[in-house]
């Protein structure tokens, strides 16, 4: 049992460095959408904005991305080690749901 406190530290750290990168990736998400917002009321070339409107959407995609990867390591693997049929079933569906609602199935 001596390993598990340094993995569980290690998932710690990871946790909180992936917090803070998600954290500041909708920081700057929200920048540019207020950039956006200004090239609207100033009248900026439309197809300038779609462009802009577009980055903003990869960089949603990638925190998405962030977020879920971050859940199979954490949540989805303690539920599926877990003796509860149940729980696990439970996380099964929600990552159904989420490849459902996204047509990645």
């Amino acid at each position: 049992m001596g390993g598990i406190p340094i993995i569980m530290d290690t998932i710690v750290k990871q946790t909180d460095e992936t917090t803070v990168s998600i954290i500041n990736r909708l920081k700057s998400v929200e920048g540019h959408v207020r950039g956006i917002e200004r090239m609207v009321e100033n009248g900026e070339y439309c197809i300038d904005i779609v462009n802009q409107v577009l980055a903003v959407q990869r960089a949603l995609h990638k925190v998405n991305s962030i977020v879920l990867n971050r859940h199979l390591h954490t949540c989805v693997t303690t539920a599926l080690r877990s003796d509860d049929p149940a729980e696990r079933e439970r996380v099964i569906g929600e990552i159904m749901s989420i490849f459902e609602a996204t047509g990645k199935l």
